[in-house]
């Protein structure tokens, strides 16, 4: 089964939320309405909470996982998506916070405490440190990251788009 409860926590979908046959939640999930994971996702909510929210899309093969509460992080790290936000295949968010209408890069890597604003394009490959914030409105790129520039109405315009077009997708999937 790829929706499994643990510890008596069973992830929540919202309505519309789609989870591939392949992708794997466990734990304290809520996923937004039209939400959707793909293929060979996994996200762990086992010591720790992850909260995805409306319309977003988690691409093929990324790893969502959290932080336990401990002595020096009382809180631990949960992972706090946004809506309409599009993570590229093979992503991992790690304990961060990721604000609405961001388009996350294919193999970048999110560290526990990073916290990414609204409208943040994260390019291909790039590294956010632990606690690293990144100011919204830009493109940021690198291992590790760098502001390079602003956004062009244009990337805003296409980081929008994104997630009404997985949204569409999922519809498909889920039709058959």
């Amino acid at each position: 089964m790829n929706i499994r409860s643990f510890q008596g926590k069973t992830p929540q979908l919202g309505e519309g939320a789609f989870v591939d046959d392949t992708a794997l939640i466990i734990g304290d999930i809520q996923l937004g309405d039209d939400v959707s994971l793909w293929p060979m996702c996994v996200a762990r909510g086992d010591v720790n909470h992850i909260r995805i929210g409306a319309r977003s899309n988690i691409q093929d093969g990324s790893v969502l996982h959290v932080t336990h509460p401990h002595e020096d992080e009382p809180d631990g790290h949960p992972l706090i998506v946004g809506a309409d936000v599009t993570v590229g295949h093979k992503v991992i968010l790690h304990g961060c916070s990721v604000g609405d209408f961001c388009l996350i890069g294919m193999g970048s890597t999110i560290m526990d405490g990073a916290e990414l604003e609204d409208y943040v394009l994260l390019g291909a490959g790039s590294l956010v440190p632990p606690g690293k914030a990144l100011e919204g409105g830009y493109l940021w790129l690198g291992s590790p990251v760098r502001k390079v520039r602003a956004l062009s109405d244009d990337e805003r315009r296409w980081i929008e788009y994104s997630s009404r077009h997985y949204v569409e997708l999922k519809n498909q999937h889920r039709q058959g």
